[in-house]
């Protein structure tokens, strides 16, 4: 089995990816977690090496971009011309956009996971296109549902467009997603693979709204385990979904299918919990958030979950009531544990990832950059 190269240590804080969500891009992250969106490491596998990474996604994105144009471009002009804004390719009215439009992560896992199934690069391309306007789409629903006004650095789609005008493109990007797997030969398997990922989202998705609602202590707070839970299907879901939909319309068998998807799931997981690390504790000249950010926005983490089921939870659970002392706060779930819990879960979600990995064929060069691709995505020094 390859190892992951992967490091999350305690003593030093690296920057935070910032969005995800199951999800490339630039805003912070609301409610109780948001996919976060895969930031570059400091290192690579040595299959691939950090320098290499960078290359097989640019290969992925000038593979994928002609045909997502093309699938945009079936769309009312309208609508076409909102997702075209979406993806960072024009400003509001359509004029030209110098806006990046992501690092395309999951366009690329979709197309090493053909490649990993021993079928050509452009077997992944339909798959890569689906999984990239679903993403778009569920950036869009969630951007209205969190009231978030900005996304790489310009106004959301809402704000820029209208919310209806928002929905309206995010449900045409829904059901150009699966326009585009239908049309495959294989696409019947496909589109299954599909409805479960976005199933699972949709359930992240609820149980993060209604997280926001429960209490700090008692009978009816968040419990870590149910966080989990959200976190595989909210940011899990799409990236092991991406990397399985590349296998399965390249003819892989569903014991390879299934392993990449369970590796992306266990990817999400990890991701997400290191990304609430960085809310409490990371530096703000890195992460670009304020000193203990989540703690003054009170989202519930994973770290923060941990630390209410401690002997000291409830003198925790008073200051996240209040909103008051947030430093005091990250010191008490510190010594409760919450900081050094959640780091031991990132590795075993890490290991999981890894174990996955092992599932799946690793005498191609797709394979070999697959590995180092997840690497990249969970290589961060917390």
């Amino acid at each position: 089995m390859t190892t992951l190269p992967v490091t999350v240590r305690a003593e030093h804080v690296a920057p935070a990816a910032r969005r995800p969500t199951p999800q490339g891009d630039t805003h912070d992250a609301p409610g109780t977690a948001r996919p976060a969106e895969p930031h570059a490491p400091t290192a690579g596998s040595p299959a691939t090496g950090a320098d290499g990474v960078p290359g097989v996604l640019d290969r992925c994105r000038a593979l994928v971009r002609p045909s997502l144009e093309e699938a945009v471009g079936r769309l009312h002009p309208w609508v076409g011309e909102m997702a075209a804004y979406s993806f960072g390719w024009c400003e509001a009215g359509g004029a030209p956009a110098v806006a990046s439009g992501g690092k395309g992560v999951r366009q690329a896992l979709a197309v090493l996971g053909a490649e990993a199934a021993g079928a050509p690069e452009r077997a992944g391309v339909a798959a890569a296109v689906a999984v990239e306007l679903v993403h778009t789409f569920s950036l869009l629903h969630d951007d209205i549902m969190d009231g978030d006004g900005d996304r790489r650095g310009r106004p959301t789609l809402w704000k820029a467009y209208g919310t209806g005008p928002a929905v309206l493109a995010g449900d045409a990007l829904f059901a150009l997603a699966v326009e585009t797997l239908a049309a495959e030969p294989g696409g019947a398997r496909a589109v299954r693979t599909l409805s479960v990922a976005l199933g699972d989202l949709v359930r992240g998705q609820a149980d993060d709204l209604l997280f926001a609602d429960r209490p700090w202590r008692g009978p009816e707070r968040v419990r870590p385990d149910e966080y989990r839970a959200m976190a595989e299907h909210k940011t899990g879901a799409l990236l092991g979904c991406a990397a399985a939909l590349g296998a399965v319309l390249g003819g892989a068998g569903s014991g390879t299918a299934a392993a990449l998807d369970r590796a992306g799931r266990h990817l999400g997981v990890a991701f997400q919990i290191v990304d609430d690390v960085l809310g409490i504790w990371g530096d703000p000249r890195a992460t670009g958030k304020p000193v203990h950010g989540d703690l003054r926005e009170r989202k519930k983490t994973f770290p923060v979950l941990v630390a209410l089921g401690s002997p000291i939870g409830g003198r925790i659970a008073d200051l996240l009531e209040s909103g008051d002392a947030p430093e005091t706060a990250a010191t008490l779930i510190e010594e409760a544990g919450g900081r050094s819990v959640a780091l031991a879960e990132a590795r075993r979600h890490i290991t999981a990832v890894e174990t996955s990995l092992s599932d799946v064929p690793s005498t191609t060069r797709a394979a070999g950059e697959l590995r180092s691709l997840l690497g990249y995505l969970v290589r961060r020094d917390v």
